[in-house]
């Protein structure tokens, strides 16, 4: 199917449909919660409560796990696509994992309803073909160092393989400043907006780097117009096995559901 960027401008996308009463592009904001990386049955089921609990829809986890050094935890791999199943079968939620290469698309098909495309891979062009042809919502998270031409792009290479169920996911990006990991971009939300067919949702804890930060990154984003939010929470930051920094307390999850649901009813919407 061919598509251009000039189709996609002038027209909007209906929601993309991620399960039976599941869908992220409407009036209702979707929060996808849960720990960076799937670590064990018990941290992830508890994950899985409590999003289930605040009112979350979607159950993230990373089974595979794409980390600056080597020598860190690099996720369960197919265990941890199991595990975060199970758990989030339990409490009635969606999934979205990672796919961090061709090689492990089809396992993550298997277990997700949702594929993301990390950062890293923004421009895995082999990636995002693979993942134009399967019939799965696609979240694609801009890359760190790219701009908001480069991400849309990114979005195309996915479409122009036939799949359109396309999110995309505003992570923060590198700026001079040193004081947070990255830069939360709300002009970006904002213009994805207003120049793709496409839901746009916020990740506050990537876009950070700090627990304390993520409730307030997470009211910006949705006051410039995001669909959703992806956010991690972890039983025990402090235990986590990757960014912890950034990982909210379970117990804080309705708090960030409360404080972020003034905003989405200021601005017309719900969570």
């Amino acid at each position: 199917m061919e598509t251009n960027v000039l189709e996609h401008t002038l027209r909007k996308a209906e929601p993309i449909r991620i399960t039976d009463g599941l869908e992220i592009g409407g009036e209702a904001i979707v929060l996808m919660a849960g720990p960076c990386s799937v670590e064990d049955d018990a941290t992830t089921r508890a994950a899985a409560e409590a999003v289930y609990r605040a009112g979350g829809k979607v159950l993230r986890g990373g089974a595979f796990k794409p980390r600056t050094s080597p020598y860190v935890f690099q996720g369960l791999g197919l265990d941890g696509l199991r595990i975060l199943r199970d758990a989030a079968d339990e409490f009635g939620l969606a999934v979205i994992t990672e796919a961090l290469g061709i090689e492990h698309l089809e396992a993550v098909c298997e277990h997700a309803d949702i594929i993301q495309i990390g950062s890293r891979n923004m421009q895995h062009f082999p990636l995002l073909w693979a993942v134009g042809e399967v019939d799965k919502p696609v979240l694609l998270k801009r890359g760190f160092m790219s701009t908001v031409t480069e991400w849309l792009m990114a979005a195309e290479h996915i479409a122009s393989r036939g799949n359109e169920r396309i999110i995309l996911c505003e992570r923060g990006i590198r700026t001079f400043g040193t004081e947070t990991r990255n830069t939360l971009d709300t002009n970006a939300i904002a213009l994805a907006n207003l120049e793709s067919p496409w839901p746009v949702i916020g990740d506050p804890s990537h876009a950070t780097g700090r627990a304390d930060l993520v409730i307030p990154a997470a009211r910006a984003a949705i006051a410039a117009g995001a669909d959703g939010l992806l956010v991690e929470v972890h039983p025990n930051p402090a235990r986590a096995l990757s960014d912890g920094d950034q990982s909210l307390p379970l117990e804080r999850l309705v708090e960030l559901v409360e404080e972020v649901g003034r905003v989405a009813r200021a601005v017309g919407r719900r969570i």
